[in-house]
């Protein structure tokens, strides 16, 4: 087995979606559920942008396992922002599985991180992925699923002001950030921004903000305070389609907060898989990214 860093391409960026179509198509088989069947072009290549992404910003933390005829069969990528470490991506080929490819290339990416205070990686609930960040000194938190139709009449209005973000609210990202994970995401945010709707509270008693996409699925949500989450939370929730299906992911159990509005927007929980944090208590109020963590 070969390792060798991803490069900012096209042809790369298009191998490594491609391995994580197959991995996440192989965890819903695991987990009894139909695969999505072919992913649309669209979303395609929303995903190899968001590879080469990560590759640009953090070229010494994506990486491409290759077996001895130069198939790929495996890739991960980390970011390193401001001393907050973040896992996010690790594939394997179902193929290649059970064979050390995983292993190899969390060491890999943890070197990129060497030196660095926290850490933070969304896991799946596949017991071989715990096992591996459990071994790697990352504390395990379970998480909460949260999905469905926003019932609106029992959601009911917002508390207070929320506005729709613009790149001009990047320092307040940033400062929220810092607050909650040590780290601001920086240049992660004008991708978030580019995909994704923003929701940005801001007044006296504090600041927070939510991202979610054109899916219903948030993707990431900061705050100063639970009171602040909520309004951000309760705001991206009801200005969604109505009648559209939504997504609330890595909810840990500090987040009692948004299992409230996720329960009273009518939305169904359910377990799901783990949050790992290394050298860091879990954030609070906090919804991780997936990619950005």
């Amino acid at each position: 087995m070969l390792l060798r860093p991803v490069r900012d391409t096209e042809e790369d960026a298009e191998t490594v979606r491609k391995l994580a179509e197959a991995a996440f198509g192989a965890s819903h088989a695991l987990k009894g559920e139909a695969p999505g069947g072919p992913v649309p072009a669209e979303r395609a290549a929303r995903s190899r942008e968001k590879i080469r992404h990560l590759t640009r910003h953090d070229p010494a933390g994506s990486w491409i396992a290759e077996d001895g005829s130069g198939q790929a069969v495996g890739a991960a990528q980390s970011s390193l922002r401001e001393g907050t470490w973040g896992l996010g991506l690790l594939v394997v080929a179902p193929g290649a599985q059970g064979k050390g490819v995983g292993r190899a290339l969390l060491q890999r990416t943890l070197e990129y991180g060497r030196g660095c205070l926290r850490g933070i990686i969304c896991c799946s609930r596949h017991p071989a992925a715990a096992r591996v960040y459990r071994q790697a000194g990352f504390a395990l938190h379970p998480t909460i699923r949260m999905r469905g139709v926003v019932d609106r009449d029992r959601l009911g209005t917002v508390d207070g002001p929320a506005v729709e973000g613009t790149p001009r609210d990047q320092d307040l990202l940033d400062s929220v950030d810092r607050r909650l994970r040590g780290g601001a995401h920086g240049p992660d945010h004008a991708y978030l921004m580019r995909h994704n709707r923003l929701v940005v509270a801001d007044d006296l008693a504090g600041s927070g903000y939510c991202y979610i996409n054109a899916d219903g699925k948030v993707a990431l949500l900061a705050a100063t305070s639970r009171r602040l989450a909520s309004r951000v939370l309760r705001a991206a929730l009801l200005g969604g389609e109505e009648g559209g299906v939504v997504e609330v992911h890595d909810v840990t159990a500090e987040q009692q907060w948004a299992v409230d509005v996720g329960l009273a927007a009518g939305l169904k929980l359910r377990s799901e898989g783990f949050v790992c944090f290394r050298g860091m208590r879990p954030p609070a109020p906090y919804i991780p990214s997936g990619a950005f963590l």
